[in-house]
């Protein structure tokens, strides 16, 4: 028995080493290759300001201001990657010029880029060129043949205050990118979703978090996580073995998060078992603040929209709602949301949906249930939000996570609140923001304001992020993008339903 064992052992030893020899020849011939097809003039060189080697004709970029980049673009130099095109919008007016911050961040992405590019083939990230085998065949097969594949290049993680353009930058990395490229672009939220729903499936696997990253890995080398924020104990607990899986699959990260990773999940239950992953975060990912204080959301035009302040509004309120759903007949609906479970709509009509706020945030709802909303209605009413305090703490955490979810899927809101989107969470602060305040000197003043005081870490970093958004979901700008979204989807289905009368007919 013994010596069947050893011989096993010692055809793997051989094994491995036949295909570690095989596919180090076919890296070397396809980089060659690579790098006779750019030319001598851009094959990778170590770049002291970047600490990598990148392709050479792009290293002079790098250095160079925006305004010196306009001239150095005129030089015919076939060029690609977030920083370029960024440029490009600034010179065609789409974009307003950015500050420094969001130059230095979008330096980082270049970079990033290049390396990218450089090591394409090293990280297999070729659709059409990657393995087959699906997540249970990977697991299978790693049960005989153990092995893991770090990528050769970092990944990176962008962390800044709100409306600095976090989300804008990512997409525009993100959109740069070669079609072919293994890649996925998707908000946190539902990517934890779609890991607790993929866990289910594998129930009954030995390891069924190895199983998911497999599947996961095959999908998407490039993984891009917007609004990466950590609040749940059960995404906790699995986000390190998760990431070290995916990692050893050769993931690169690309994160989004308004928290440093010392600061995510802070002050979470069993948070010393989080610990390891933001070691191994930091270990897979260069991490890259943007320290710009311009909130660039609330430079929109926010003088007039669907956010009506104060409990007389409510007649405006309906009116716009019958406005919005013109002619049809509001109804009790029910819609599906996630894994078979379903969401009673109180009335809607048209795309539109109708809530009190205490049906959608008052009750046992979480993001899963949003997602599903969302995908049934383009458009929430939601009546009577109100001031949050230490009383109704878990409602503003839905709150929050409803706002992030209309707001990655481009939803509209229209609702009624008893303040402002800054008065509505003025009593929730962080731990630092409570040992600055002032002691109050009028215990009745102390009664009043301090008594529903939520002193929260989270909440208190997540508000700033909420007020932001509502304020540029409430928008000129973002109104009339989603009115032409309407539009542009209703023109399309009147096509479609005509060419299906015209092959009936």
């Amino acid at each position: 028995m013994r010596a069947a064992v050893r011989s096993i052992r010692q055809i793997k030893a051989a094994f491995r080493h036949e295909c570690s020899r095989y596919f180090s020849n076919i890296d070397k011939r396809r980089k060659l290759s690579v790098y006779s097809g750019i030319g001598l003039a851009q094959i990778p060189v170590y770049s002291k300001d970047c600490g990598s080697y990148v392709v050479s004709s792009l290293l002079a970029y790098r250095g160079l201001s925006v305004d010196a980049a306009k001239v150095s673009r005129n030089e015919g130099l076939n060029r690609a990657g977030p920083l370029i095109e960024y440029e490009r919008r600034i010179a065609a007016g789409e974009l307003a010029d950015g500050d420094l911050c969001q130059v230095g961040t979008l330096r980082e992405l270049q970079r990033l880029y290049d390396e990218l590019v450089v090591s394409a083939n090293a990280c297999r990230l070729d659709r059409y060129a990657a393995s087959e085998k699906s997540g249970r065949s990977r697991w299978l097969w790693s049960r005989f043949m153990p092995q893991t594949s770090y990528s050769p290049v970092r990944g990176l993680y962008l962390y800044g205050g709100v409306g600095t353009g976090k989300t804008m930058l990512m997409d525009l990395f993100f959109d740069q990118l070669p079609c072919n490229w293994r890649k996925k672009r998707i908000h946190f939220h539902d990517f934890m979703l779609s890991v607790h729903s993929r866990l289910q499936k594998h129930k009954g696997v030995p390891d069924p978090l190895e199983v998911v990253a497999g599947e996961i890995s095959d999908e998407a080398i490039l993984l891009c996580l917007d609004e990466f924020m950590v609040t749940d104990v059960a995404d906790a607990l699995i986000l390190n073995r998760l990431f070290r899986y995916l990692f050893s699959n050769g993931v690169v990260l690309v994160a989004t998060s308004n928290r440093a990773p010392d600061n995510l999940y802070e002050g979470g239950l069993q948070r010393d078992l989080f610990l390891p992953f933001i070691s191994t975060l930091k270990e897979r990912c260069t991490v890259h603040e943007i320290g710009s204080s311009v909130d660039y959301r609330k430079k929109t035009s926010a003088k007039q929209g669907f956010y009506f302040v104060g409990t007389d509004s409510s007649d405006l309120f309906k009116e716009k709602f019958q406005e919005l759903i013109g002619n049809s007949i509001p109804i009790q609906q029910e819609v599906e949301v996630v894994m078979g479970r379903t969401l009673k709509v109180p009335l809607g009509a048209n795309g539109c949906a109708y809530f009190l706020f205490e049906e959608l945030c008052d009750r046992p709802l979480g993001a899963a249930d949003y997602f599903g909303l969302c995908k049934n209605f383009h458009t929430l009413a939601l009546e009577g939000v109100p001031i949050f305090g230490l009383h109704n703490r878990t409602a503003a955490y839905r709150f929050v996570t409803l706002v992030d979810v209309m707001y990655e899927n481009k939803a509209r809101l229209l609702c009624t609140a008893e303040g402002s989107p800054y008065q509505i969470f003025e009593r929730i602060v962080t731990i630092s923001d409570a040992q600055q305040m002032a002691p109050r000197t009028s215990s009745r003043s102390r009664k009043n304001d301090d008594f529903d005081l939520c002193v929260d870490n989270e909440l208190g970093f997540a508000k700033d992020r909420t007020i932001s958004r509502l304020t540029e979901m409430n928008s000129k700008e973002f109104l009339e993008n989603h009115a032409a979204m309407i539009s542009e989807k209703q023109t399309l289905e009147v096509k479609q339903s005509s060419r299906v009368k015209a092959v009936h007919g």
